[in-house]
């Protein structure tokens, strides 16, 4: 773990919790395996949101629809998320979650490699959750900047990989090694990038925050 487990625990036990739903939600999610969004993250989501007030949300990496959700409701009342999915046996699960929570004119579902989508999207978003493949975050890179309002906020999830990535390439398993690179080249340009304002936070698996000029 990248912080004490105790710590964790500790700061864990002041969290409010969510809605009943998205209890139900994560419950199922944890049941099937699924990895979703930590209690920190979670609420740090909650007090950006409270504080943002975006109107215009994007996410990339849908997985089941917890994060959507989770942003839709904790969202000013009007908002609209536009979300990202290529996992095809999660998508349906993903949009019935939607359906369920009465969410489906508040949340668009993209189906396809964010890569591709990305690309085409146009306009500009206030706020972009970065939650996918955690080796292509370096190529989503362009275009969510681009796609970045001028005072936006871009969330990174995982950028810490459970503290892996402060270690030495040869130290992590050869078959991590480019997510490994690829995250550390990642934290560099967001850190460095002229456009963006960026601070790495421990909170959950860490995560990057990062505001456009």
């Amino acid at each position: 773990m990248i912080t004490d487990d105790r710590m964790i625990a500790f700061i864990n036990s002041f969290d409010k919790g969510n809605t009943p739903f998205l209890n139900q939600i994560e419950q199922e999610a944890k049941a099937d395996e699924v990895p979703i969004i930590r209690t920190q993250t979670q609420s740090l989501l909650r007090f950006l949101l409270a504080a943002h007030k975006p109107m215009r949300i994007l996410e990339v990496g849908t997985a089941v629809g917890f994060s959507a959700l989770l942003m839709s409701e904790y969202a000013p009342e009007g908002a609209h998320i536009t979300t990202i999915e290529k996992y095809e046996k999660r998508i349906p699960i993903a949009k019935e979650n939607f359906k369920r929570a009465g969410k489906e004119e508040a949340i668009t579902l993209l189906e396809g490699d964010a890569a591709d989508i990305l690309k085409e999207l146009e306009g500009s978003y206030d706020f972009i959750f970065m939650d996918a493949a955690k080796g292509q975050y370096i190529h989503f890179m362009p275009d969510a900047i681009r796609l970045l309002a001028k005072g936006g906020l871009l969330v990174s999830d995982n950028v810490l990989q459970d503290g892996d990535v402060l270690e030495s390439r040869f130290a992590v398993t050869r078959r991590n090694r480019t997510i490994h690179s690829r995250m550390r080249e990642y934290l560099y340009e967001l850190t460095h990038h002229a456009e963006l304002e960026t601070v790495i936070l421990q909170a959950g698996d860490g995560v990057a925050l990062s505001v456009k000029k």
